[in-house]
């Protein structure tokens, strides 16, 4: 098991950059077209530097909010500038909190 955060982080590159190709390989079928393995590892990059920005800027809004976990607060903030994600990702939450509030109770 990894336990040095390179060795981690290796790994989650090496998963990302399989379920980026899996997901380039099916559009490419779909599509009638190639792409080439510089092609798959270049857009897994950008994945991955996109990745490691959300991340930053998640801790940075819980941080700011004086917590030390990220919650679905620091997610709407962060999607505050594309409506149209922002309504989906506010149309989940509050799904999902009507759900637990009715779980609670039916208690």
């Amino acid at each position: 098991m990894a336990s040095d955060p390179e060795d981690v982080q290796e790994q989650l590159k090496a998963a990302l950059w399989f379920a980026v190709g899996e997901m380039v390989d099916e559009e490419t079928l779909r599509r009638n077209r190639n792409v080439t393995p510089q092609f798959i590892g270049a857009l897994t990059e950008m994945v991955w530097a996109q990745i490691e920005n959300v991340a930053l800027d998640l801790e940075t809004f819980s941080r700011h909010a004086g917590r030390t976990t990220v919650n679905t607060d620091d997610v709407l903030l962060l999607a505050r500038r594309n409506q149209d994600l922002h309504a989906i990702i506010r149309d989940f939450v509050d799904k999902q909190k009507a759900a637990k509030a009715k779980g609670k109770s039916r208690r």
